[in-house]
């Protein structure tokens, strides 16, 4: 191919654009960095353009100059740091990468850091896509999004990994296409009553076993499942069948990839110099310099990348803990105080605040879910309030404390009951999601199934259990993939899960619960639409530690109607037992975790439970009922 002409190599980028760039506001930075295709009066092609400022010499190299640079110089715009060229008759579809050279003479070949999609890993090639071509028929979903007041609607998330949910045995490595996996997975989240998915990180990345948290193409969807289009299909297919998709993303870290973003023009341009800063030393990786403009601009525009190019609907930020705390799993001596002596990282504050901000004003609706397992306040409240501006944040104290219960033998459980009941002491301090999530089943936890004690009817009683007390907890619900129907082995990301398992009637029962689970909190406002209120909970006995029994009552505050959640964590069966009721009348089982239509022993109520005048609980009434062993109910009053 011949080289450019000079012609049309006039600056593309503006100074406007270059100096939002330098002052960390160019949102729309996706817009302008790149590989893009580009008309001028001599011609069309692809213009590429890149930030180095460091570097003192770039290449554009690909399959369409053989790999030989040196007639696609790259032009640097000072002060910027920004290279540009424009490629005449360059089609989509050609592979290419920055040949950068640094200050000292050394060559090595970069990823484009804004490229949008790239080679199948191993290989480590851009390659050229228009992201303006795919059609999509979401409109209705994307119109209604900014309205939507997802705090008070139910919000039930099916966490996956695609790359192991289901797999094909005639492919290689089992991968499944977008596509096909949307035919798949969108009938199945709809059927169990899913409204959300969350993908683990999809951005490209090259270790499979890494999950997708360590990311090298911050801009490129995976190529193991397809095309961008393909991933667009996806996002697509759940809006109109109702669904909503989140993604995990990453803006904590990044790897030491040479291909990537590592010393980039050969100076830790986007990381820190100093290790103290700049190296991550659980996991091995590199952290972003938040402080420095352009940087923050490439995470911030990246957020609203997959919002505006992908429609996704929110962002489950990964590991905010380690972003701000500076001694985070550093011990003293290896971490460096802020500018007043403090432990806290002004500067990734400042970069979620500011995401989190422009999120909500350039994509209203749309959610950020922190990752986030500290004590730190706000981090749910807005930022004009002081709080980190995200939408809600995963409650890790309620499944670590949850868990921890869960796998004693009930005859301890009486010796561990604030296990249960302190999360309701913190409950609405912040928006929180309710996480059963991939975490908890690998490395050797066991999966939710495995975690149970008891013989193998108890383990599913126990797990039935679990999840209906979580459903009918104060908070947004996440389960991972394959905790639904009781996964016996925990999660692995090279193997499909246990779908032959659903051929018993136990496994069959338990992702019956859960889908029923899921029907009953999208219908009945009192399990969702107070979640985040404090008047929406009230406690009717919390401290029965002798029987390890629960009961609680939700309230939807705009109608007044309440449901009552009664959780029995003993093998026990216990009859006439009393609870607490605000209402005289009968009261119906809505749900019962015995059922044996769930695999239970089908302990319950039967018609229903009239109540008596017999004060109880700081109620005016009260109902004796039945309660299972290993069981949960949730009741309501017969007139709502």
């Amino acid at each position: 191919m011949a080289g450019p002409d000079p012609d049309t190599n006039a600056p593309y980028l503006s100074d406007e654009d270059l100096y939002l760039l330098g002052e960390g506001n160019q949102y729309r930075l996706y817009d302008h960095l790149g590989a893009h295709p580009h008309s001028t009066p001599a011609a069309r092609g692809i213009r590429f353009a890149v930030w180095a400022p460091n570097a003192s010499e770039i290449q554009v190299v690909g399959d369409f100059n053989q790999w030989d640079g040196s007639a696609h110089r790259m032009q640097k715009r000072t002060p910027s740091g920004v290279w540009e060229l424009f490629v005449p008759d360059l089609e989509l579809g050609n592979q290419y990468k920055y040949r950068v050279t640094d200050s000292q003479g050394n060559r090595l070949d970069k990823c484009d850091p804004l490229g949008f999609f790239a080679e199948v890993p191993p290989g480590t090639a851009n390659i050229v896509v228009d992201l303006d071509q795919y059609a999509w028929n979401d409109r209705e979903w994307v119109a209604q999004r900014p309205t939507t007041d997802w705090l008070n609607r139910p919000i039930s998330i099916y966490e996956v990994h695609l790359g192991s949910w289901r797999q094909r045995h005639d492919r290689e490595n089992g991968w499944i296409n977008y596509r096909e996996l949307a035919q798949e997975l969108v009938d199945y989240a709809r059927t169990n009553g899913f409204t959300h998915l969350e993908l683990l990180p999809i951005a490209e990345h090259p270790f499979s076993g890494s999950w997708g948290y360590q990311t090298v193409g911050y801009y490129a969807p995976t190529s193991r499942f397809g095309r961008p289009e393909d991933l667009m299909y996806f996002v697509d297919l759940c809006h109109q069948n109702g669904i909503g998709v989140i993604i995990d993303w990453v803006p904590a870290h990044f790897p030491r990839d040479s291909h990537g973003l590592a010393r980039f023009d050969g100076t830790a341009l986007y990381e820190h110099e100093d290790p103290r800063q700049g190296e991550h030393p659980d996991w091995d990786t590199l952290i972003f310099n938040y402080g420095r403009n352009e940087v923050r601009n490439f995470l911030v525009a990246n957020a609203l990348f997959w919002l505006d190019k992908y429609h996704i609907d929110g962002l489950r930020v990964d590991a905010v803990a380690s972003m701000l705390y500076l001694d985070y799993s550093r011990p003293e001596g290896e971490w460096l105080p802020n500018e007043f002596g403090g432990r806290e990282n002004l500067a990734a504050i400042e970069f979620l605040k500011q995401m989190n901000d422009q999120v909500q004003a350039l994509f209203p609706g749309s959610l950020t879910i922190a990752e986030e397992s500290t004590a730190w306040g706000g981090v749910s409240r807005p930022t004009y309030c002081g709080g980190l501006g995200f939408s809600m944040k995963w409650n890790m104290g309620w499944m670590n404390d949850t868990l921890r219960y869960l796998q004693k033998e009930p005859v301890h459980r009486q010796y561990h009951h604030d296990e249960l009941t302190f999360s309701l002491v913190y409950a609405f301090t912040e928006n929180f999601v309710l996480p059963l999530s991939h975490d908890e089943v690998v490395h050797e936890k066991g999966s939710m199934l495995a975690k149970m004690p008891g013989d193998t009817w108890q383990q599913f009683a126990n797990l039935r259990l679990l999840y209906t007390y979580m459903w009918a907890h104060p908070g947004k619900k996440l389960l991972f993939m394959g905790s639904e129907f009781g996964q016996w082995s925990e999660w692995n990301c090279d193997l499909p899960l246990q779908w032959e398992l659903l051929e018993e009637e136990s496994h069959a029962g338990l992702q019956k619960l859960v889908s029923d689970l899921n029907q009953l909190y999208q219908a009945q406002p009192e399990l969702h639409a107070s979640d985040f209120e404090a008047d929406g909970f009230t406690w009717l006995n919390a401290d029965d530690r002798e029987n390890s029994v629960l009961s609680f009552q939700r309230t939807d505050m705009a109608s007044g109607n309440f449901l009552l959640a009664v959780c029995n964590f003993t093998p026990a069966v216990r009859t006439e037992y009393r609870v607490g009721v605000p209402l005289a009348g009968q009261y119906l089982e809505r749900l019962n975790s015995d059922s044996e239509f769930y695999g239970g022993s089908n302990v319950g109520n039967g018609l229903g439970i009239h109540s008596e005048p017999i004060p109880c609980q700081g109620q005016p009434h009260s109902i004796a009922i039945t309660l299972p062993p290993l069981g949960a109910l949730i009741l309501q009053p017969a007139a709502t």
